[in-house]
């Protein structure tokens, strides 16, 4: 059963009180699944001295988790859209609670690798149906643009509390429970969510395109991964065919997605152009974020010389601006055009990357607001995409919609991380004296390393003058999506709501 849908909202839809609880809860999960990206930090060595981990199987412990989540979210929308997104919810809610207490409790460090896949397996389920089910509960344009808002707010802090709360823990408990903080958390959500969450899925969904499972992962993995390999060990030809095999791979699933009729990713999405504006703008955005965090983490630790702690700590101070900065935006897009407002997120974030191209060795506080105003742009562009794309898409495909969104930022992730990393590799390699030792001319932490205080400050001049040129590259990019946000959404964003996509919207199950 369907009901009709208008681009202005009635009086029944908008959301109440039950809305708004049930999408408390729902942060629940999004908080945990951007949470295990860096819970790990400083569970590494109590993990290295009870599991004794190889060096490649203490890399997999870290990757795996973040391959798996990219790998699926695509199978695990259009999974969502077919079998309800609230019932993939809960399949995930207990996939990640299983997984977590495997990991906890993991003897090996091939038990981890696989406790941390599996968690990347309930996080793919997790991120997407989270997302579906607020664009299905908020109706109204104005309240939809302040969930996503809070939604998109909530995940990047996530990403910065994750550390921090994995140390307070190791300073009491022993490394397991790191995972076992996420149980709880879940057992609540498995409490809360049938009572609370109404079912959504496609009323029409067709078959289920299996072949393009291994099609879309083949398409992803190899490039975030060659990606990753890329910005951390430099381009190499096994690097460069790995890459090469994930376009391949891409060029066939993107070829069998515009010729069947049940493609797991519907072509009725991209029949507005700015969903496809919006994920692309998303990317941008999580190329810059990502991208930043490659040299400001750095600059903590081995140019100022904190302890993880420490790093971890300050690094969570921008994050409280964050906080307000995606609603605040939310807010001011519903009194002006939208492109304006995303437009202006593009600019304040390049001015983040400005203030942080003019940091020294010593500029703690320099490197705080630059990171600040940075990181206030870009979640400021993030939620308003995300809430662009999501208002045009098909509210009948809206795990879909969120799984494209949520891969796209997956990609530009690492190709943020890849890019201005390596901006910065060339710059601090050229800085370095010939004499220097090969593993000082790599990187600041060999050039610590050596012990030679001599050296060491020339490293961390090095290390800051390729951090501006980062900055200075990272900030002109940002222009360019200023640019392209004003081109490309000013029709989009000529009222403060965007018109539905589709005729009819799911009904509640």
């Amino acid at each position: 059963m369907t009901n009709p849908t208008s681009t202005e909202a009635r009086p029944g839809d908008l959301a109440g009180r039950r809305e708004w609880t049930a999408f408390v809860v729902l942060l629940l999960p999004l908080l945990l699944v951007s949470m295990d990206v860096s819970v790990l930090f400083f569970a590494i060595p109590s993990i290295d001295r009870d599991l004794a981990p190889s060096a490649t199987q203490q890399l997999w412990i870290f990757d795996v988790y973040a391959f798996a989540l990219a790998g699926l979210l695509i199978t695990m929308g259009s999974l969502g859209d077919r079998i309800g997104r609230r019932k993939l919810l809960l399949f995930g809610a207990v996939a990640f609670s299983t997984a977590s207490v495997g990991a906890a409790y993991a003897t090996s460090p091939e038990m981890l690798i696989a406790a941390r896949a599996l968690l990347g397996i309930g996080g793919a389920t997790l991120m997407p149906s989270t997302m579906g089910l607020v664009r299905n509960m908020f109706r109204d344009e104005r309240q939809r643009g302040r969930a996503i808002g809070i939604w998109s707010g909530a995940m990047a802090g996530g990403i910065a509390l994750g550390s921090v709360l994995s140390g307070v823990m190791l300073e009491h408990f022993w490394w397991g429970s790191v995972f076992l903080i996420n149980v709880p958390a879940m057992v609540l959500l498995l409490i809360l969510v049938p009572v609370l969450v109404p079912e959504f899925k496609d009323p029409d969904p067709g078959r289920f395109d299996f072949l393009s499972v291994p099609l879309s992962m083949g398409a992803v993995l190899p490039v975030v991964y060659g990606v990753k390999e890329t910005a951390a060990e430099g381009m190499d030809l096994r690097n460069g065919l790995v890459i090469a095999a994930g376009l391949v791979a891409g060029l066939f699933f993107v070829r069998r997605q515009r010729t069947r009729t049940d493609a797991l990713i519907s072509r009725e999405l991209f029949r507005d152009r700015n969903f496809a504006a919006g994920i692309g703008l998303n990317a941008l955005a999580s190329f810059a974020m990502m991208g930043s965090s490659f040299f400001t983490t750095q600059y903590l630790q081995s140019v100022l010389g904190m302890s993880t702690m420490e790093a971890a700590l300050w690094s969570l101070a921008p994050s409280l601006a964050v906080g307000a900065a995606a609603p605040a935006a939310a807010a001011i897009a519903q009194r002006t055009e939208r492109a304006r407002v995303i437009c202006a997120g593009f600019v304040i974030a390049a001015a983040g990357f400005g203030v942080l191209a003019l940091s020294g060795t010593d500029s703690l506080a320099i490197l705080l607001i630059g990171s600040a105003v940075m990181s206030c742009g870009i979640v400021t562009v993030m939620a308003l995409v995300s809430d662009l794309a999501m208002s045009t898409s098909p509210p009948e495909k809206a795990g879909s919609a969120a799984s494209l969104l949520e891969t796209g930022q997956e990609f530009g992730g690492a190709m943020g991380m890849a890019l201005l990393g390596a901006v910065a590799t060339a710059v601090y390699t050229a800085d370095m004296p010939g004499s220097a030792p090969e593993v000082a001319r790599k990187t600041l932490p060999g050039a610590l390393s050596t012990g030679d205080g001599s050296l060491i400050a020339v490293g961390r001049d090095a290390f800051v003058h390729s951090m501006q040129y980062a900055a200075v590259a990272g900030g002109l990019l940002l222009l360019v999506g200023a640019v392209l946000a004003v081109t490309h959404l000013r029709r989009a964003a000529s009222q403060p709501g965007v018109p539905e996509a589709s005729a009819s919207e799911p009904s509640p199950v």
